[in-house]
């Protein structure tokens, strides 16, 4: 029936009427909180493109999760910023890695804690790529990567400016290449090292052919079958990821990662690389941004019975930060808003730098 006897307003009236009937709910049990943890002890800096957002020792990032697990969130990812980085981030599948460290902590103190673990390369690298550099085209196995002079060289943080001009010099006017399947290894070594140090879910995000699949055999050859994974199957190369490089020190130090990461203009490609992770055994997935790719999860929500994630980047963060520190916007109003129109386009996960001040709202 229409106007007159069909009037949509009658149950906007009241608070109450319009939560009764609202279709899309939020709850503190679908977000994930990121944290990024560094070495020292004490440590609490923040992020300058990140108001709110810090680099935590793993003391702080444990006071950290106690928090977040308090206020009903039921899971942290975890980033590391290592003492030293190499070209083979050896401080990725380092036993004693700073995240390593920051897991064995996190689940001694708060072991109901779901401690997600990201998988890349470009925290760990001299040159800030997600994987094993080399210059040419052609296959390397992780063996000839290592024979590389520089391979073996830690880079620590007072050299890293050194470091650069090295990389930058070798890769003057030459091509590049991120070697995929040399790569593999390093992941699969990663994924494997953070599981035995407790964390509960491994998350790639490096965008690698086949990590999924090198990963998955890792793990059941290490005998963790039970280790679930959390593939960023749908991971876009993206202007707003900008605040997560200063977060993580992990910006490419030459040439950009269009190589890997995917073109913002493919959503078929999308559905591909999904469907990809999945068959190579993929336990979740995750879309990566989220508000401007909420196209992408709607399509992925329609496609697939996995649970999905989506990841509310830095850029999103930082741009409502900046606005509402100008007073052009309701900040509380906006940051539920943005994380509503998400879970709205099918995402059951969101991992949102806001997960512990959206919860208190939501309490």
């Amino acid at each position: 029936m229409a106007f007159p006897v069909t009037r949509l307003r009658r149950l906007r009236q009241t608070d109450p009427l319009r939560g009764l009937v609202r279709e899309t709910r939020l709850t503190p049990e679908a977000f994930v909180y990121p944290l990024f943890v560094c070495p020292g002890e004490a440590v609490r800096k923040e992020v300058g493109s990140m108001p709110g957002v810090f680099n935590l020792s793993v003391d702080e990032a444990v006071e950290e999760a106690r928090q977040t697990r308090a206020l009903g969130v039921p899971a942290v990812i975890l980033f590391g910023l290592p003492e030293a980085k190499d070209e083979v981030a050896s401080g990725a599948w380092s036993d004693n890695g700073i995240v390593q460290q920051a897991a064995r902590a996190i689940k001694s103190e708060v072991p109901d804690l779901i401690v997600v673990g990201d998988v890349c390369l470009c925290e760990y690298t001299s040159h800030g790529h997600c994987g094993i550099v080399r210059q040419g085209q052609g296959p390397q196995s992780l063996g000839a990567a290592a024979l590389n002079p520089m391979a073996a060289v830690a880079v620590k943080p007072a050299d890293k400016m050194k470091a650069i001009e090295v990389m930058a010099a070798r890769t003057a006017g030459e091509p590049f290449e991120i070697v995929n399947d040399a790569t593999l290894e390093l992941l699969a070594r990663t994924s494997v090292s953070l599981a035995r140090a407790g964390v509960d879910v491994i998350a790639p995000s490096d965008m690698m052919d086949g990590r999924v699949a090198s990963i998955r055999k890792a793990l059941d050859e290490a005998g963790l079958t039970n280790t679930p994974i959390l593939s960023y199957a749908a991971k876009f190369c993206s202007g707003f990821y900008g605040p997560f490089r200063e977060a993580a020190d992990s910006a490419p130090q030459f040439g950009d990662r269009r190589s890997y990461q995917m073109d913002g203009a493919n959503l078929r490609e999308a559905m591909r690389e999904i469907e990809l992770d999945i068959e190579e055994g993929a336990d979740m997935i995750m879309v990566k941004p989220a508000m401007p790719y909420l196209d992408v999860i709607a399509a992925a929500r329609e496609r697939f019975d996995l649970p999905l994630a989506a990841y509310q980047v830095s850029g999103e963060y930082a741009m409502i930060e900046a606005a509402a520190r100008n007073n052009w916007i309701d900040r509380e109003r906006v940051m539920m808003e943005s994380l509503i129109s998400i879970r709205r386009a099918g995402a059951s996960i969101i991992v949102t730098y806001y997960a512990k001040e959206a919860a208190r709202l939501l309490a």
